[in-house]
């Protein structure tokens, strides 16, 4: 690898933003086209991301600013989207506090030695410092920044507490996540504890990737549908909101305002109370009617999302019909285009395309027409 020039490592005179959409649509301002972007559009769908990752350890490349930075880049030299979202992982949180993870071919993220009770506790590093710990994904951030020439914004996330830690206890990916549910009812004090050591260093990750030039946020809360809606309101809610609070409070003493976006997956029954919690954006799965969403949310947020995934099988002429009849059910105004869950590994490039180019012309037919 090159060595980066000065310029390229310091957060600090970044190329001018050309395309801000995304972001005038993330605070519900008026914009000529919808903004679309797709999680997981740095992914395994890509061949040149197969290319690129063969035989390098997945922690290994999270690692590298260098190689973040290249497969943050690779989807937007194919596609015109709207935004870019750096490459990296949510288990690098539990990896600052101390966790071994590691990916294992065909099994996902695994970590060997998992929370069991609740004096496991012990093992964490309760003051993580991120600049140390994190400051790899900082760097991601700064140089892709330069190196994305102000073409589109830039989103930094992390993973949300209850999602944390429940792969903590998990040990790696669960249909019922009954071992991190048990800890709930049994060893509620401890769960509260753990989630709160959690949102400390979730906030300190956030606003780090913020300096470092993170143009927007999302907060990924993927197991809340595990949850019921007593159990959120109590261990998931609390939590998304203290970490928005936070981080826009200390943002705000420096002057400076990113917007939020906050996406828990299966929620639908806390649509109402996440518009609610200091977030800009409500991410949006595909099992949500758009127009019911929009009526729960009483114009409070933007919301994003929410095309299922799996229709990008559909033949390419299907794709736009599909996302005509979602634009027209969350209007074009405080929205943004993106898929209900992430791309998959076998998904077709061309039927990407085909998605984010009906995104554009369809909302710029209906902008018309109003």
């Amino acid at each position: 690898t090159t060595t980066l020039s000065l310029q390229q490592k310091h957060p600090k005179d970044f190329p001018q933003l050309k395309n801000d959409t995304f972001l005038r649509a993330a605070r519900g301002e008026e914009t000529e086209h919808v903004p679309v972007w797709c999680m997981r559009q740095a992914g395994r769908y890509l061949p040149e991301f197969r290319e690129f990752r063969a035989g390098k350890d997945f922690f290994d490349t999270c690692r590298s600013p260098e190689a973040c930075c290249e497969l943050t880049l690779q989807p937007l030299r194919r596609f015109p989207f709207d935004a870019a979202i750096i490459f990296s992982d949510i288990l690098v949180v539990p990896q600052a506090m101390g966790m071994d993870v590691q990916m294992v071919a065909g099994k996902g993220p695994t970590f060997p030695e998992p929370l069991k009770e609740p004096e496991d506790l012990q093992r964490l590093q309760v003051k993580v410092d991120v600049e140390k710990e994190l400051g790899y994904v900082f760097k991601a951030i700064t140089l892709t920044r330069h190196k994305i020439e102000g073409k589109v914004p830039l989103i930094g996330f992390t993973g949300a507490p209850w999602t944390l830690m429940s792969y903590m206890i998990e040990g790696g990916g669960s249909n019922t996540h009954s071992k991190a549910k048990r800890w709930l009812y049994r060893h509620p004090e401890a769960s509260h504890m753990l989630l709160k050591m959690l949102t400390d260093v979730v906030v300190e990750y956030l606003l780090g990737q913020v300096a470092a030039g993170a143009q927007a946020l999302q907060v990924f809360e993927s197991h809340a549908g595990i949850l019921g809606p007593v159990q959120f309101k109590d261990f998931s809610l609390p939590y998304l909101r203290d970490i928005a609070r936070r981080v826009k409070d200390k943002l705000k003493e420096k002057g400076q305002d990113v917007p939020m976006i906050v996406f828990a997956k299966d929620a639908h029954y806390g649509l109402e109370d996440l518009s609610q919690s200091y977030y800009e954006v409500v991410g949006l799965d595909w099992t949500i009617d758009p127009r019911s969403a929009r009526e729960r949310t009483g114009g409070r947020v933007s919301l994003q999302g929410n095309m299922d995934p799996c229709a990008l099988y559909s033949p390419k002429e299907c794709i736009s019909d599909i996302v005509r009849k979602m634009l027209e059910g969350f209007g074009t105004r405080g929205y943004i285009a993106n898929l209900g869950h992430g791309l998959y590994p076998d998904m077709d490039p061309e039927n990407v395309g085909t998605f984010v180019e009906a995104v554009h012309q369809h909302s710029i037919q209906m902008n018309k027409q109003v």
